[in-house]
């Protein structure tokens, strides 16, 4: 091993959880290292756009942590942590203020408070943001607050498998991607915050980083995973041309009058508004128009609804013949906002699209079609302290589950990051501060894992890693997207089986620096372990429930309403079972029963 380091508590990536956790346990006095897969700044938390959900009050006062919560419980259609939306919704305003008091600066109302835009499936107007480019300046406002700490960094560094002794967790081992050199962290504590899997699927807004490798180190140290089917498809990322298909659109194009039409002009998201939304939602055009300029009277824009619902009437539309001729609808806001409008609340957006698309959004529709985007599932955390099944492991952010239940409404990954972030470093840090001493090194487990890793470097015929990575993307598009059935998702097992095996006959050449055939190679492990826990658990969930649909099983099951589907490996094999749903308490049962007899 060419390199070893030794820290109290290892946070294993650096977007808006990871940086949080940091800042937090390094507080807590835990001598602490962030290890980042990229460059420090360039998390994908910079790519989220829209902003942070946090119920301030500042354009509502009727909103509050309570229709915060509810609205996210029914966003999630109740397969949330119930906990952990709780505190989600309690302490997401202060951990922006805090933000702000950290140097972010944020939109601001007339009386100088930070602004707040509407988003989909939430009552009031709540997400605080910086224009469209919300997420670079927490990203921006947390490095600067680690940088001044001066909290430890390793940059391109992947770490590719968890260390354990006695039931343990006890350091990470992975490499420098630069150099190709071996590397070890020990820790008496780890905290996880690699983010999402998007880069199993063909068409995703996720950017190269998200590979599943938190979820998959978890999954191999012991960890449990849940609601591995539940995967977000945003209902708008660009579609034209086909070297930017799947880049975000974000849902702030919407909040702020943008609307969905088909080539026929016609708004068709009111065909499409469901039972569950229709008491709150505008049925015609003209309730719709007025909402924009009267919200406190009229009802909400059916194109604001959730984000799995908006999806799947794009879907439905396009299915039908009525999309665009590039396999996509219309998006909307030039003819409802004035081109000064536009270019000040979506500047990102604006520009995205000219110099991506020669599309000018002030004067042009957008084209736009549904595109991965987030995955609900994760690793299984205990809500108050975020750790995992694993002793010494923690988890936040998108590679956590439990928050957002079947669907993640808009803006509420930016406010859980930092939730959970914090909650994930503090708890962190007080595990450490209980151990005695550094973890002991399991010199066999380090020497095993060493020549896993270097096993597909070598000259000789074998596989490509570029071709089965393609091939799993196109089956993970094809049948285990949007719409689902049980023929297709046993065809989809059956082919990750096959790609598991050529991934034994990977071969690369050349040495280990610079080297992204080789990088590739280790990241199609991840991606093996996620693709195929998330098809299994969707093979097993026999219904439609947010961002699972199943078209064998198009109706909403109450009894799978009560329960997650839970992965965990038993030797090389993964198995699932289901478990209870924690019961809400009455008081927040009262909760939602209020916040329904009020529409």
């Amino acid at each position: 091993m060419s390199e070893r380091h030794a820290y109290d508590v290892v946070v294993i990536g650096a977007g808006g959880a990871g940086i949080r956790a940091a800042i937090e346990a390094h507080q807590a006095g835990a001598r602490t290292a962030i290890v980042c897969k990229s460059l420090f700044g360039k998390a994908h938390t910079v790519m989220a756009e829209g902003g942070i959900a946090a119920a301030m009050r500042n354009v509502w006062k009727e909103d509050g942590w309570q229709v915060h919560f509810r609205d996210t419980m029914r966003g999630g259609k109740l397969l949330n942590n119930w906990r952990m939306a709780q505190l989600h919704a309690q302490e997401a305003p202060d951990r922006v203020l805090e933000l702000e008091e950290w140097g972010a600066m944020f939109d601001r109302t007339n009386d100088g408070l930070i602004l707040q835009r509407d988003f989909g499936g939430h009552r009031y107007a709540r997400l605080a943001h910086v224009g469209d480019r919300t997420g670079l300046e927490m990203i921006r406002t947390l490095q600067q607050r680690a940088v001044e700490l001066g909290i430890d960094v390793f940059m391109e560094y992947t770490l590719q498998r968890l260390l354990t002794d006695a039931g343990r967790v006890t350091g990470a081992i992975g490499y420098k991607r630069q150099t190709g050199e071996l590397v070890l962290f020990a820790a008496k504590a780890v905290v996880l915050a690699t983010g999402g899997i998007g880069k199993a699927w063909k068409v995703t807004s996720n950017s190269w980083e998200y590979s599943g490798d938190g979820q998959a180190m978890a999954l191999e140290a012991g960890a449990e995973l849940i609601d591995m089917e539940m995967v977000q498809i945003h209902p708008t990322g660009m579609i034209w041309p086909p070297s930017v298909r799947g880049i975000l659109v974000t849902e702030g194009v919407r909040g702020d009058g943008g609307t969905l039409k088909n080539t026929s002009g016609k708004r068709f998201m009111f065909d499409y508004i469901p039972e569950f939304f229709k008491a709150e939602t505008a049925d015609t055009e003209k309730e719709a128009d007025a909402w924009y300029t009267d919200k406190r009277n009229n009802r909400r824009t059916p194109d604001l609804l959730p984000r799995d619902e908006v999806a799947r009437a794009i879907n439905a539309e396009i299915k039908a013949g009525r999309g665009t001729a590039h396999g996509g609808v219309y998006l909307d806001i030039a003819s409802r906002r004035s081109p000064d409008y536009i270019r000040k609340r979506l500047p990102s957006m604006y520009v995205q699209f000219k110099e991506l698309a020669g599309v000018d959004i002030t004067v042009q529709p957008m084209e736009v079609a549904p595109t991965l985007h987030y995955v609900m599932g994760g690793i299984r955390v205990e809500a108050d302290t975020a750790a995992t099944t694993l002793p010494g492991l923690y988890a936040a952010g998108e590679v956590a589950a439990g928050m957002h239940g079947a669907n993640r409404l808009g803006g509420n990954s930016l406010s859980d990051l930092l939730v959970f972030g914090r909650r994930a470093g503090k708890s962190a840090a007080e595990y450490a501060g209980r151990a005695s001493a550094p973890p002991a090194a399991n010199e066999a487990q380090i020497e095993s894992a060493a020549a896993a890793m270097l096993k597909p470097l070598g000259a000789g015929d074998g596989e490509n890693p570029y071709r089965i990575q393609s091939e799993l993307q196109e089956t993970m598009h094809e049948l285990v997207g949007i719409i689902r059935d049980e023929s297709g998702l046993k065809e989809a097992i059956r082919r990750i089986q096959t790609y598991k095996e050529r991934l034994e006959q990977v071969r690369v050449p050349g040495g280990r620096a610079y080297n992204p055939g080789w990088n590739l190679a280790l990241e199609l492990r991840s991606l093996l372990m996620v693709a195929e826990a998330s098809a299994t658990s969707a093979l097993m969930r026999q219904e439609s429930r947010g961002g699972h649909t199943r078209e064998d099983f198009p109706k909403t099951d109450g009894e799978w309403g009560k329960k997650n589907i839970v992965s965990m490996r038993q030797g090389d094999t993964l198995v699932q079972r289901t478990e209870p749903l924690p019961i809400v308490p009455d008081e927040l049962k009262k909760i939602l029963e209020e916040g329904a007899k009020s529409e």
